[in-house]
């Protein structure tokens, strides 16, 4: 399974911009190659590609590769209603550094599905599951400056509220998986500890079928030495959510942490995106026998750990071929 993001062509997007920018929480225009009226063609045509990529490769459950965003948040976190999209606030992201960022400055909530459409045209064109990704109302909330709640819990549960009316439409557009990235857990897991659960729980509130969670240290291209260990992890038993997504390759994560998930699947992150060679079967079996010390095999899902929005395709394509061997070879040896 692809967790996060696939290469966007060159013919898309302006690569310079996006590497000069780091991840956009707010819009960034700038970033796409085609005017308005012809990006939306280019972009069904970028799906494509990616969809063509990950069958190729061997990937059971497929994604778009969020070819058409500009950032996993930003899409998402600045179409609900409630922000000042003209006059965007400022906040200290996980790295210390600030950034532009919504500012609320009325009561959130979604008027209109941002991604349905996205979800049905990928729906269209494969016959294989597919799974959709959302940021989480948690870390919309750290993301945003607010100027109307006041109150932390009240705005990540008024963001989970929106999450969960999204997740409705992406599931009648054809969603299989639903999977809420909150990478902003682990980068604070005191409040974590407070609103963590309550949040994902209310984002998933009557929602059926497979869900996951994804938690991560950042994408590699802008986090270097990511720590050896989860600090908000095993709390992530008790959530809805079927499944728990984490980063295992980059950051050499001790497989004993699986253990701390007793009644969760695990999607395991097995490909590292800031390795420049791409991982063998070898290597990626090698990481799952290690996880399979601490989990049984009907719980394993093998995955890439997040984001290989800003490598080369090519080297996408033979990470995500090794990851499809890999886990064939692991499952020969069961």
């Amino acid at each position: 399974m692809l967790v996060g993001s696939y290469p966007q062509p060159g013919w898309l997007i302006n690569r310079d911009v996006l590497l000069g920018s780091g991840p956009p929480r707010v819009r960034m225009r700038q970033v796409w190659r085609m005017a308005d009226e012809a990006l939306e063609e280019a972009q069904n045509d970028a799906v494509l590609t990616a969809v063509h990529d990950q069958e190729r490769a061997g990937i059971d459950v497929l994604t778009d590769g969020e070819v058409r965003r500009e950032s996993y948040f930003n899409a998402f976190a600045t179409a609900v209603d409630g922000i000042d999209l003209d006059n965007p606030g400022q906040v200290l992201a996980r790295n210390g550094k600030p950034t532009l960022v919504p500012r609320v400055v009325g009561p959130i909530k979604l008027t209109r599905s941002v991604h349905a459409a996205e979800v049905a045209f990928l729906r269209s064109q494969t016959d294989r599951p597919i799974k959709v990704t959302i940021p989480g109302g948690f870390t919309m909330a750290k993301l945003a400056l607010d100027e109307h709640y006041h109150d932390q819990e009240t705005l990540i549960m008024a963001y989970a509220a929106a999450v969960n009316e999204e997740i409705k439409h992406l599931k009648a557009a054809g969603a299989d998986w639903i999977q809420i990235d909150e990478p902003y857990m682990q980068a604070n897991p005191a409040e974590a500890d407070k609103f963590g659960v309550a949040a994902i729980d209310r984002a998933l509130e009557g929602i059926t079928g497979p869900t996951a969670v994804h938690l991560c240290f950042g994408y590699a291209y802008v986090v270097s030495g990511k720590p050896s260990g989860y600090s908000y992890l095993p709390q992530l038993n008790a959530c809805k959510a079927d499944a728990i997504s984490i980063e295992a390759a980059q950051p050499h994560l001790d497989p004993v942490a699986l253990r701390g998930l007793p009644d969760k699947r695990v999607i395991f992150g097995v490909i590292d995106m800031a390795d420049p060679q791409a991982e063998t079967a070898e290597v990626v079996a090698g990481r799952l026998k290690s996880a399979l010390g601490h989990i049984d095999a009907g719980r394993l899902i093998a995955a890439t750990d997040c984001g290989m929005k800003y490598m080369p395709r090519s080297l996408a394509f033979a990470k995500l071929q090794a990851l499809a061997d890999g886990a064939a070879m692991a499952r020969s040896r069961l």
